[in-house]
C-alpha cells in the first residue's frame, strides 16, 4: 500500500474512532515499542531507532492497530490487553498474539498468517522487521560511535552517533520523505 493511502487510511480510522467510542485509549502497543526503544542505547541510538521505525512504518503499524483494535477493546472491556500482558487479542477483524521473547516482538494476526517481527542479531549487531517472510535491516552498530542506518531510498548510510550525526540522518530522512509525497 502506498503511503499516502496508509497516511489517509489512518486519519479516517482515527475520525472513525473518535466519532464511535469517545474514547482515545492509551496506546500500550505504541508506548511498549516506545519504551522498548528508549532501553536500547544512547540516546543518539535511541533516536536513530526512533526515525528509522518511522521510515519502515513501525510506528504507524502498531499505532494503527492500538487505534483500530485494542484501545477499542480497552474502551469496551474497560482494561487493556497488552497493558495487562495478554497475548491473544480477538476482534471482529482477526485474532492477534502479541509476543516477546526476548530478542524482538512478533505480532501475528492469527486469522489471515500476517506476521512483523522486530528482531535482533547478536552476531550482526543489526536490528531488522520482517514482514511475509521478507527480512528488512534497518540499523546495524558498526562500532561504539557509528551505525549504518537505512535511507527511505532502502539504501544504508553511516551515521555517527552524535548530535550532529542524527540531525544529519534526520535531514536525509525528511528529505526522501517529503520527496516521496
Amino acid at each position: 500500500m502506498k503511503k499516502r493511502h496508509f497516511t489517509v487510511a489512518a486519519v479516517l480510522a482515527l475520525a472513525a474512532c473518535f466519532t464511535f467510542t469517545s474514547c482515545i485509549g492509551s496506546f500500550s502497543l505504541t508506548n511498549k515499542v516506545l519504551g522498548w526503544n528508549n532501553q536500547i542505547g544512547s540516546k543518539f541510538v535511541n533516536e536513530l531507532v526512533f526515525i528509522g521505525f518511522w521510515i519502515l512504518p513501525v510506528y504507524e503499524v502498531t499505532a494503527l492497530a492500538d487505534l483500530l483494535v485494542i484501545n477499542s477493546i480497552e474502551f469496551w472491556s474497560g482494561s487493556n490487553p497488552v497493558a495487562q500482558g495478554t497475548k491473544v487479542i480477538d476482534t471482529d477483524s482477526g485474532r492477534y498474539l502479541v509476543k516477546c521473547d526476548g530478542k524482538g516482538y512478533d505480532v501475528v494476526n492469527e486469522t489471515t498468517g500476517e506476521n512483523v517481527r522486530l528482531d535482533f542479531d547478536v552476531n550482526e549487531q543489526t536490528w531488522s522487521v520482517c514482514v511475509d517472510g521478507q527480512e528488512y535491516p534497518f540499523m546495524t552498530f558498526v562500532d561504539d560511535s557509528h551505525v549504518k542506518m537505512i535511507t527511505p531510498e532502502g539504501d544504508f548510510r553511516i551515521v555517527e552517533l552524535s548530535e550532529q550525526g542524527v540531525l544529519a540522518y534526520q535531514a536525509v530522512a525528511t528529505a526522501g520523505a517529503m520527496a516521496r509525497r
